[in-house]
This record gives structure tokens, sequence and C-alpha cells, in this order.
């Protein structure tokens, strides 16, 4: 394992870097996404490869210029699941995880993903960003809109390392991002259906990028291909099954369990999975009526509001159907785990499944 590397600007990065809140990669990290690494062998190279990660992420977003590399370092530093460069751990279980790339591709798809989140906060003027003042807040959008692009020109640098087509799959896992991004700003057009549009923003979105991740984890661990594609069909079903459910968690919960105070969605006036079919729905009772008049007003700001229709929406037959959808999708990535031979590593991802259509149960 890689306890300390050398970085571009000269100075020495360890995974507990200055100012850095993550260390060590340890199996509550795992709990926390429902991750049931059963097998020791298994455990010990997921955690060894997340560790070096750590390590990599840092040395790799550093600059000559001390300021560049602190912004840069904002968000490596306030943590994170690390969603990706796991499925990247998981994906190489099924060849060889001491590959010397597959390291290198968990660290393209999470500086990837980190610039997003950049862009992410100057769109939605976000104040806060994994529980420390986003990039935009701290310094500016301009300051955080370049430094995203930087993670991303890192991100295309590491690929080339790698070889050409994983050059190629990092843009087109990109330009899905943009596109999808693109979809949600403008929203769904006359003829769309505001559910499939919503669904579809949500796979190139999100699903994207872990769909990107797995196959990464595959290629780059030397999977056989029809591995390295059963990975990334499940990679993309079970990052919108993640995303649909913590939805419905914005809404059911009476807790952070989502990462946000329960009903922000509603409050901000995002349209999640559970609003859209109570939009949609032509139920006569007079709770499924007043809640679509709720709902029609647009970003619920008032506190009463807000109560009124967060209550209405936990009993609504709204939430019980995106209930199902999650079930759906988590049911469908299970499936695409078909062709990967038996044994602990798939029934980890396995475990994943089974988390996500029971944590909004």
């Amino acid at each position: 394992m890689v306890d300390s590397v050398v970085n571009p600007a000269g100075e020495r990065s360890g995974a507990s870097g200055s100012g850095g809140r993550r260390g060590r990669a340890s199996t509550s990290q795992f709990g926390a996404l429902g991750l049931n690494l059963a097998d020791p062998r298994v455990e010990a190279s997921v955690l060894g490869l997340l560790d070096t990660v750590e390590v990599e992420l840092r040395a790799s977003v550093a600059s000559a210029d001390p300021f560049v590399t602190e912004a840069a370092r904002h968000l490596v530093e306030a943590g994170g699941k690390r969603f990706r460069p796991l499925l990247v751990a998981l994906g190489a279980q099924f060849g060889d995880p001491t590959s010397a790339q597959v390291v290198p591709a968990a660290v393209v798809m999470e500086l990837t993903h980190l610039a997003t989140l950049y862009h992410d906060d100057v769109m939605d003027e976000a104040a806060v960003r994994r529980g420390a003042p986003s990039a935009n807040s701290r310094w500016t959008n301009s300051v955080a809109i370049l430094v995203g692009d930087y993670l991303f020109a890192r991100a295309a640098d590491i690929a080339a390392d790698l070889g050409p087509e994983a050059v190629r799959l990092q843009a087109r896992t990109f330009a899905r991002l943009v596109h999808g991004q693109i979809a949600e700003t403008v929203g769904p057009r006359a003829d769309d259906d505001p559910v499939t549009h919503y669904l579809h923003v949500i796979a190139e979105k999100t699903g994207s990028l872990i769909a990107t991740s797995a196959r990464f984890g595959g290629m780059f661990g030397g999977a056989a291909p029809e591995h390295v594609e059963a990975l990334a069909g499940y990679g993309e079903t079970i990052g919108v099954a993640f995303q649909l459910s913590d939805d419905l968690l914005d809404i059911a919960s009476e807790s952070v369990q989502s990462g946000k105070t329960p009903g922000t969605d509603l409050r901000e006036g995002v349209p999640t999975l559970p609003v859209l079919y109570a939009r949609e729905a032509d139920d006569s009772d007079a709770s499924s009526v007043r809640l679509r008049e709720i709902l029609a007003t647009g970003p619920l700001t008032d506190d009463a509001l807000h109560a009124e229709a967060l209550g209405l929406l936990r009993e609504s037959p709204a939430l019980k159907r995106a209930r199902e959808t999650v079930r759906s999708y988590a049911e469908e990535a299970r499936a695409q785990l078909a062709p990967l031979p038996n044994g602990p590593s798939r029934s980890a991802l396995e475990s994943l499944c089974d988390y996500i259509a029971d944590r909004t149960s």
C-alpha cells in the first residue's frame, strides 16, 4: 500500500493529509452504503484499494500554484462515500484487483465526479457541500467553475495514461453528464412525459458515471468482456436506484438519513419522483386532490404548507408507487449480475440491491 507520494508541486501527501477529514478506508463506509463484504480477502483488497485511491486523489489535484491546490483539495478533503471508487474496486475483483491500472481508473472516476460537484454548487447556488462551505461560497462562482474545469483536466490527463479507450469512455461519460444537466435545466418539453424525462436525467447525470466506474474496474482488472458489460449495466441501474431512493428518503425519513433536512426538495421546488407521481395521479380522494393543489403552487417556502404537503406525501399512493419503482430498479440491477461468477464479490454487489430495496420501505 502506498503511504505517501510526491505530488507535482513537490510536497508529500498522505491519506491523512493536512486538513483532511478522511484517513484509512474502513468497514463503516460500507455499512453506510449497505454493502456487505463477508469475505475477509475481498474486504482487505477493497479497503487497500480505497486507501491508495485516497492518497492518489490528493496527489493528483496538486498544482504548482498553492491556491489551486487548496481549492482543488477542498472537496477531496471534505470526504464523501467514494461510491465510484468503491465500484471500481469491486469490479476489479472479477479480474486482478492488484493490476497497476485499477487505482488510476478509480481516481479518474472520482475526479470527474468531484468536478461536477463544483459546477453543480454554482448552478444551485449551494452554500454547503459535505458539511463544509461550498467552493463557490468560500471563494467565488468563477473560482469554483475553474477548479471544476481543472479537475476534469486532471482526470483526462490520468485517463490518457490508461490508454485511448479510457479517454474515449471518460469523454463519452462526461458528455452524458452534460446532456443530463442540460435536460434537467431545460426541463421536459411539451410532448415529454415528466416521469420519463426525470428518469432519463438521473440515468445521464448519475447512472452514467457509476456505470463507467464499474466498467473501469472490470476493464482494468482484466475481467472477461462479458463480465465487464454486466458490471456496466449493473452500475448504471444501481446508480439510478440509489438516486431514486434518496428522493424517497427526502420525503419519508424523519431524520437526516438522506444527508439533507427532510423535505428539502419540496421546499426548493425540485420535482422528484414521488412528487411527479402525485402530480400525474387522478385519485379523487380529498387528500390526493389537496396534495395536487399544494404542489401546483411551486416551491413550498411557507412552513405550514410545506409541513402539510410533506405529511400528505408520506401517506400518499404516489410514495408507495415510487417505492415500487425503486425496488424494480434494484431487482433489475440484481438481474444484470447474472453473467458474473457466484462468489463473495458478486454477493457484495447483490447486497447493495438488498439495501436499496429495503432502505425506503
